[in-house]
């Protein structure tokens, strides 16, 4: 029964655990407890002076605390039984994957602009993003939707499967932290600009290549994926992508944009406060209620490709 407790079992065991039950609620999930730990330390440290130093303190605090408790959990686990070993590490990596909860998320906003009700669609679109959804058209809903599945898959599916790769549960969990830790604290605001910048600047560096990867896995998903302009896809990735803000959000998002024919970004308003981003992708066409499936779909190829390069090269250089 070896092969059960070979990496690759491992990962695609985790992925499918994920797409089968998501986030169940009758246990805590480890991001929870992360949240509740930043919190703790933020209220204690983000103050007075020195607030950048203590804000690299944060960082690694977490990060190693994260990184050890797993580690240890997983010490113990496989020393009781190989067995239990092996479902703690599945079930670990797996709440570091939000494919079901990504895709679930974005059909809850597709379900009721089919059926022709747009405030319901305004409202589950305000569960996924920060900006103000109140007065948003369909288009602007649709747009919305897309450009949240298109970068999360970053962040939500990829990069913890890249992280799983190079170093199991205790990294794929250490990324998770820095991962929230960039969430809460990793903002360019009076209260977090200098506490947040090692938070900030750690998130930007664990998803550089995975950011570039998806974007690569998703092209070619697209060969099997019918209506992509794969040549589009190409040519607008590489000339918007860097425009986004993140140095790494806009490479799953302009390749969305190039492969289906649409334009991402714009005007967006926070609290009633208007913010202009640059735009990705040429609107060759309207936006489409189609274009959130698309999306998903564009989603899940991403990530099944990305897993079958990342499995390859780990058994390559095994």
């Amino acid at each position: 029964m070896s092969f059960l407790q070979d990496p690759v079992f491992i990962l695609v065991a985790a992925i499918l655990v994920d797409l089968w039950i998501g986030d169940p609620r009758l246990f805590p999930h480890p991001v929870i407890i992360m949240g509740k730990l930043i919190t703790c330390l933020e209220n204690r440290w983000n103050n007075g002076e020195n607030r950048k130093r203590k804000g690299i303190v944060l960082t690694i605090t977490v990060v190693l605390v994260v990184f050890l408790i797993t580690h240890t959990l997983l010490f113990l686990a496989y020393h009781l039984h190989w067995v239990v070993g092996l479902l703690v590490e599945i079930y670990l990596i797996s709440t570091t994957i939000a494919a079901k909860g990504l895709s679930s998320a974005a059909k809850s906003v597709l379900h009721p602009l089919e059926n022709g009700k747009l405030d319901e669609a305004r409202r589950e679109l305000s569960m996924i993003v920060g900006r103000d959804t109140e007065s948003l058209s369909e288009s602007e809903i649709i747009r919305g939707t897309v450009e949240t599945v298109a970068e999360n898959t970053v962040d939500g599916i990829t990069a913890p499967l890249f992280w799983a790769i190079i170093g199991g549960a205790p990294f794929a969990l250490a990324y998770r932290a820095i991962n929230t830790l960039d969430s809460m604290v990793g903002y360019k605001d009076v209260r977090y600009l200098e506490f947040g910048w090692a938070s900030a600047k750690l998130d930007d560096l664990v998803n550089w290549l995975p950011a570039r990867m998806t974007a690569l896995s998703m092209w070619l998903a697209a060969i099997f994926i019918k209506e992509s302009n794969m040549k589009n896809g190409w040519k607008i990735t590489r000339r918007d992508a860097r425009k986004h803000p993140s140095p790494n959000s806009g490479w799953s998002e302009a390749m969305v944009a190039g492969l289906t024919g649409i334009q991402l970004g714009g005007i967006n308003f926070y609290r009633g406060i208007k913010s202009v981003r640059a735009t990705m992708g040429d609107p060759l066409r309207e936006f489409m209620r189609s274009d959130i499936e698309k999306a998903i779909v564009y989603m899940h190829g991403g990530w099944m490709v990305f897993l079958i390069i990342g499995l390859g090269i780990l058994l390559l250089f095994r």
